[in-house]
């Protein structure tokens, strides 16, 4: 592992300086993609480690939603046509002779999701799963005499005859060159925009303001102690009688999030927007069957969304890569972008300074040993090599904790 550190980030905890942040809340098509990929995933993972002990080679990183349609008015609505959800990828279909159900864990994961993402999407009626899953090897199977009786042969990476075709079982190498970045902490606007969305989002929220839906977009931009946020709220026809009740509930959403923003970021000046494109005399409104535009045309793409830390963060350092759906076995894309969020969160705990972390994988090296560490962390001086490579290494040693984490549901994706 080369490691390369520099100086020179800006604190998050500064009040001078610029964020633009968003986050796309827990019923935005893009977040419900991510999260369908990643329960397909783990759904998979569990049965596989279940049967034969250990996870077989799969992907799901490329689902898509299709958004249905939609009858909905004051006091009422309905889907007219269903969501697609188009799960795009590889999986393996069977170990040796034993075939596994994919369609069946596929299609009651996804369904299962969206579900408990969206309680009122009768997702039995409403969503269409089409997987569209290939068993086709990456380049890198070249056709030889001698080539079938291999073990763990790239001819095998699909097709499986026993776990010793499993090439990871024989050494754990990255399957891809791709980076992972992740900082720590967040700055203020990164948590304004988290902590309402997660708040307007969660399950005592929406008990206690059932008229609000989930499909909750925030942005934030910070000038200094200033912030402007504008959110979009969308709200229950079933729960919003008529046009007085929709204005009531949108106005009344603005002075919750003013609340909220004003515990988040006592030292701010925030000024909140809700609903901007309503048109009350039309009317245009964010109104809804199910509290997501995925109802009525809108699509929703796994990694167009939210980073792994939640925030699309306009002027921090990220990856372009879904994490959401690859396999937590050895894909770098996932586990990469997952073990620089906690190498940096560690070296900001060791050393009380903010700290943004790339981790570069080359294809084939080992899983536990990047091609390359860059660091970079706020004050004058760079953070040592010694003590970086020392943090990162214990992060790639527990990788196992990571994967654990992730079958468990217990980390975010998205």
């Amino acid at each position: 592992m080369d490691v390369t550190t520099t100086a020179g980030l800006t604190a998050a905890s500064a009040l001078l300086g610029v964020e633009v942040v968003e986050r796309k809340g827990a019923g935005h098509p893009d977040t419900l993609a991510d999260g369908v990929a990643e329960a397909i995933s783990r759904a998979y993972s569990r049965y596989c480690l279940e049967e034969f002990g250990a996870i077989l080679h799969h992907n799901t990183d490329k689902t898509s939603l299709l958004g249905g349609a939609a009858d909905v008015r004051f006091g009422h609505g309905e889907l007219t046509v269903p969501v697609q959800v188009l799960v795009n990828g590889r999986i393996t279909a069977a170990l040796g002779d034993h075939a596994i159900p994919v369609a069946a864990i596929v299609t009651t994961a996804a369904r299962d999701y969206l579900a408990q993402a969206l309680p009122l999407l009768d997702v039995d009626r409403w969503v269409d799963v089409r997987p569209r899953l290939t068993q086709a090897s990456s380049p890198g199977a070249v056709s030889a005499p001698d080539a079938a009786p291999r073990e763990a042969s790239r001819q095998r990476w699909f097709a499986p005859r026993t776990l010793d075709d499993l090439a990871e079982r024989h050494r754990m190498f990255s399957n891809d060159t791709s980076a992972g970045v992740a900082y720590w902490p967040l700055g203020v606007g990164e948590q304004l925009a988290l902590g309402i969305a997660e708040h307007l989002t969660s399950e005592a929220f929406r008990a206690e303001h059932p008229y609000y839906g989930t499909d909750i977009k925030v942005m934030v931009v910070r000038h200094g102690p200033r912030v402007q946020l504008t959110a979009c709220v969308p709200q229950i026809a079933s729960e919003t009688p008529d046009l007085d009740t929709y204005i009531a509930h949108r106005t009344r959403a603005r002075d919750l999030i003013t609340e909220l923003a004003g515990r988040i970021a006592p030292e701010h000046h925030v000024t909140v927007s809700v609903n901007t494109r309503d048109d009350d005399t039309r009317p245009e409104l964010y109104l809804t069957a199910t509290g997501s535009s995925i109802e009525s045309g809108d699509e929703g793409v796994v990694g167009r969304g939210n980073r792994a830390n939640g925030l699309i963060s306009m002027l921090r350092p990220w990856s372009a890569e879904g994490v959401s759906g690859k396999n937590p076995v050895y894909h770098v894309g996932k586990l990469y972008n997952l073990a620089a969020a906690e190498a940096a969160r560690r070296l900001h705990e060791e050393t009380g300074l903010d700290c943004a972390v790339a981790l570069v994988s080359q294809s084939g090296r080992d899983l536990t040993d990047p091609w390359q560490a860059i660091v970079q962390s706020s004050g004058p001086n760079p953070l040592g090599a010694a003590r970086v490579r020392r943090v990162i290494a214990d992060v790639m040693a527990d990788l196992g904790t990571l994967r654990e984490q992730l079958l468990e549901g217990k980390l975010a994706t998205a």
